[in-house]
């Protein structure tokens, strides 16, 4: 649920995609494609497409969205998300995993008192 608060803070959406194993060069070249109607969506303010180290079949798509309903309601409800869709489905081992991040009121990377596993302390 986005609070009303939250409106002005940027959305990472990220979708874990399993591409059918054998088709990972047909669907970065449908992606080269289709990644343009991403950038045209209202709302979308930067896209990355990341390939699996461990398994070369899976994709990370990180969107960072200006609200939530840029890409929930705006996108895909929209004849883009069609196009979008029309391009890459057919690579689609299974439907991406889709999940919606928001960054945190101090978003320095750590929680005040956390300790990032460097230098002393903890127990080894």
């Amino acid at each position: 649920m986005t609070h009303q608060a939250d409106r002005d803070v940027d959305v990472l959406e990220r979708a874990l995609i399993s591409v059918r194993a054998g088709n990972e060069d047909a669907f970065e070249a449908a992606y080269a494609k289709a990644v343009a109607y991403l950038r045209g969506a209202a709302g979308c303010r930067d896209v990355r497409l990341l390939r699996g180290v461990e398994d070369p079949s899976t994709y990370l798509l990180l969107v960072r969205w200006a609200t939530l309903e840029d890409h929930t309601v705006g996108f895909r409800q929209s004849a883009a998300f069609g196009q979008w869709r029309a391009l890459l489905g057919e690579h689609f081992a299974s439907p991406p995993q889709v999940e919606h991040y928001q960054p945190l009121a101090d978003a320095t990377g750590l929680a005040p008192g956390s300790s990032n596993g460097e230098g002393s302390g903890g127990a080894g």
